[in-house]
């Protein structure tokens, strides 16, 4: 891997400073998009197939449109069946992949919040292949083990 992966503690940075912490609802805990976020970049520079529990709603109410597939992967067992198939792998492995995420936005109209940015995702020894990137959007809500990805969005340009 090149440095790739350093950019993720500059946009770490940069959406901090945009202000993308929200306090969702009265009485419920803040939501940190930065943190979301690199919490997800981490499960795909990783591929670890782990991470999807800790992610997304861990039941039938989760929705998932990727850009791997025509359709809804719709629960939590076909989300973790979409990961397998892209090579996640249980406590993840070595990749020749590098995904970040830019220009991201947060808003919360009301208990969910709504995340939106541009995913780019390079393939091939050192990160050195073809870029792809699209717009993505992925909607939090809080849980009692903290914001859960209820539903992911992610489209190609």
């Amino acid at each position: 891997m090149t440095g790739s992966r350093s950019l993720v503690p500059v946009m770490t940075a940069a959406i901090a400073a945009a202000g993308c912490t929200l306090k969702i609802n009265r009485g419920e805990p803040e939501f940190d998009g930065a943190a979301a976020v690199d919490a997800w970049v981490a499960m795909w520079n990783s591929y670890n197939l782990d991470l999807v529990d800790e992610l997304f709603l861990a039941d039938s109410s989760v929705t998932y449109l990727s850009t791997e597939r025509e359709g809804a992967i719709k629960g939590i067992q076909a989300v973790r069946e979409h990961h397998a198939g892209l090579g996640f792998v249980t406590g993840g492995g070595p990749q020749e992949t590098t995904m970040w995420v830019e220009n991201l936005q947060v808003s919360a109209p009301g208990r969910v919040a709504i995340v939106t940015g541009t995913w780019h995702f390079r393939r091939g020894p050192d990160a050195t292949g073809e870029l792809q990137r699209g717009p993505m959007t992925l909607v939090y809500v809080p849980t009692d083990d903290g914001h859960r990805i209820a539903h992911a969005h992610f489209a190609d340009y």
